[in-house]
C-alpha cells in the first residue's frame, strides 16, 4: 500500500460513535480539515487488510465545528462502514482535507420559501445547513422533510426540535414513515405526497415557482421522482448557467 497522503488526508480522533438503529450509526471525529461550506461532503477513509478504503459522506455538523460528525448506514459486505461500526474513542479515522459538492445555499436563488426532502441518511447535509445562520436570515419559512421505512430511524430529533424551539414558527418538520402505521407522521412517499397535495397541507405551504426553492438528498428513485413531480408544477432544475428551483445529490 502507498503511503496516506497527509497533504489530502488528515489523521482523525474517534471520539464517539452513536448506534441509532441495527443499521443506523454516526461517528463523530476531531480531525483538521479545510473550511467547508454547509451542505458538503468528504470522504471518510481506513486502512482494512492492508488497502485504503475510503467513501463519500457528507458532515452533518455546521462549518467551524470543532467536532467533525457523519451519518451513515450500514452496507452489506461493505468493507468500510463494517469497519467504522467497530470504531472506539480515540481510533484512527482518516478524514479527506477538502470537501466537495453544490448541494449548498450559496447555489440557492432567492426565494420566500426553502423546502428540504430527505431520505434516510439524506438528511445530514440539511442538519448542517440548519444550524448554520444563513438559511433563518434568507427565508420566511423553512419546511424539513425526512422519509424514512421506519417510526424508529428518525434520527436526530433531539436536534431539529431545539431547532424549531430556536426559531419558532419558521422551521416546519415533516417525517414520513413508509412501513409502520404512526399517529404523528405521514404515510406513503414523498413524491406522492405531492401529488396529491398532502405535502402542502400538512406544512401550510403550497409549493410553486414564485416562491419556493427545493433542495432534494437522498436515494436516487426518490430523487429523481420528485424532481420530475415538481417540475411538472413550474420548478425547473437549478443550474449555475440556468438558476432554477430545483437543487439535487443522490445518496449512492
Amino acid at each position: 500500500m502507498k503511503p496516506i497522503d497527509t497533504t489530502r488526508w488528515s489523521e482523525g480522533k474517534v471520539t464517539a460513535l452513536r448506534q441509532w438503529t441495527e443499521a443506523l450509526y454516526s461517528v463523530q471525529v476531531q480531525a483538521d480539515v479545510e473550511p467547508f461550506q454547509a451542505g458538503q461532503f468528504t470522504k471518510l477513509g481506513m486502512v482494512i487488510d492492508g488497502e485504503f478504503i475510503e467513501r463519500p459522506y457528507s458532515y452533518v455538523n455546521p462549518p467551524g465545528a470543532r467536532t467533525l460528525e457523519f451519518y451513515f448506514v450500514t452496507v452489506p459486505d461493505g468493507p468500510l462502514t463494517q469497519k467504522l461500526t467497530g470504531l472506539h474513542n480515540a481510533d484512527t479515522l482518516w478524514v479527506k482535507r477538502k470537501a466537495a459538492g453544490f448541494l449548498t445555499l450559496a447555489e440557492i436563488p432567492p426565494a420566500r420559501h426553502l423546502w428540504m426532502l430527505a431520505t434516510g441518511t439524506g438528511i445530514g447535509p440539511f442538519l448542517s445547513i440548519l444550524q448554520t445562520a444563513e438559511p433563518w436570515n434568507r427565508f420566511e419559512r423553512i419546511v424539513l422533510v425526512h422519509a424514512v421505512r421506519f417510526a424508529a430511524e428518525l434520527s436526530y430529533r433531539e436536534t431539529i426540535e431545539a431547532l424549531r424551539e430556536q426559531h419558532p414558527g419558521q422551521l416546519e418538520y415533516i417525517p414520513f414513515v413508509s412501513r409502520e402505521d404512526t399517529d404523528f407522521a405521514l404515510s406513503g412517499r414523498v413524491p406522492a405526497a405531492i401529488v396529491d397535495h398532502s405535502l402542502e397541507q400538512a406544512a401550510g405551504l403550497a409549493i410553486n415557482p414564485d416562491l419556493s426553492q427545493a433542495m432534494i438528498c437522498g436515494n436516487p428513485a426518490m430523487v429523481d421522482e420528485t424532481s420530475r413531480i415538481l417540475q411538472e408544477r413550474g420548478l425547473l432544475r437549478n443550474r449555475r448557467r440556468t438558476p432554477g428551483h430545483i437543487t439535487v445529490e443522490n445518496y449512492w
